[in-house]
């Protein structure tokens, strides 16, 4: 079983990977795609049955109820044109709004070229690992008010640690998503709306299959329309957002669906019970559901 995480490569043609991962390899490679738009990209490629969601520990996103959000866009991700943090960046000049851009710059020569001319419509800039040291409980009161409430509209912050990526997806408005491609997944929306975040998203790759349109967010077909959605993002139920994940993108039902994946390519190879009676003994199914499952 292979868990599929990129869009499909060119090399995916050459005789040595269709002998091993075709859908006729032997032994047969099982895929698993992470969204039903990346499962239709590798048809005919790989073996591509089954797909199974993502899934976050929930508990670990903290939700801030709306009263105490702050006034804010939220923008995170690899500072790429892919990404569209440059889109961002105008619908946030659009609508007035104060954005906050948190990410790395990748050694590569477009992104770095990238970041260069995104820098031109930033307003601050704070060095990354700048306000590391604080502790969790201190972070928004120490980092993210004071720079949500300075007079500097478009903010970037750097490449944030895990913890407090979460704070700042919790008090935000509404994360912008203006992904320039067609991304497979996209973990930022589930973790966005698992803190009670709405997700603001172009219609591009799996963001249908993942944001509930006017429930959890807005996808729409451009950021003209994306600019207008932020006006509406208090019609969101921060409750909803959050139910949504729990619901659909849990560790626990990405597990459970990928122990189903197990016993249903499983139950392909193992004996039946008829022929296990004509051998004479019974051949019991060595599977139950793990606490942990590899992926």
């Amino acid at each position: 079983v292979m868990t599929l995480h990129l869009e499909p490569q060119e090399n995916m043609r050459e005789r040595d990977y269709q002998r091993c991962c075709s859908p006729l390899s032997s032994p047969p490679v099982h895929s698993v795609s992470i969204s039903q738009y990346q499962k239709k990209q590798y048809n005919g490629l790989v073996n591509t049955k089954h797909v199974v969601y993502h899934g976050i520990n929930h508990n670990e996103y903290p939700m801030i109820n709306k009263a105490n959000k702050e006034n804010y866009l939220f923008s995170i991700g690899r500072l790429t044109l892919d990404k569209g943090q440059d889109k961002a960046i105008e619908i946030a000049k659009k609508t007035g709004s104060k954005l906050i851009v948190a990410g790395c710059v990748q050694n590569k020569v477009e992104d770095k070229e990238f970041f260069q001319e995104l820098k031109k419509s930033v307003d601050l800039i704070v060095e990354p690992g700048q306000y590391s040291a604080y502790e969790n409980k201190n972070y928004s009161d120490k980092v993210i008010k004071p720079l949500v409430r300075s007079d500097k509209q478009i903010i970037y912050i750097g490449e944030l640690s895990c913890e407090h990526k979460k704070q700042w997806f919790a008090y935000a408005r509404a994360t912008l998503f203006p992904i320039q491609w067609g991304e497979p997944f996209g973990l930022v929306t589930i973790e966005s709306m698992a803190c009670g975040t709405p997700v603001i998203a172009l219609n591009r790759g799996a963001v249908p299959e993942i944001i509930l349109d006017k429930k959890t967010g807005f996808v729409v077909d451009c950021e003209k329309d994306m600019a207008g959605s932020v006006k509406h993002i208090d019609t969101i139920d921060p409750a909803q957002c959050r139910k949504h994940v729990l619901d659909n993108f849990s560790i626990t039902r990405m597990a459970e669906n990928y122990s189903e994946v197990y016993r249903q390519i499983l139950s392909n190879y193992l004996p039946s019970r008829n022929n296990s009676a004509i051998l004479g003994k019974s051949i019991p199914i060595p599977f139950k559901t793990p606490a942990v499952v590899p992926v």
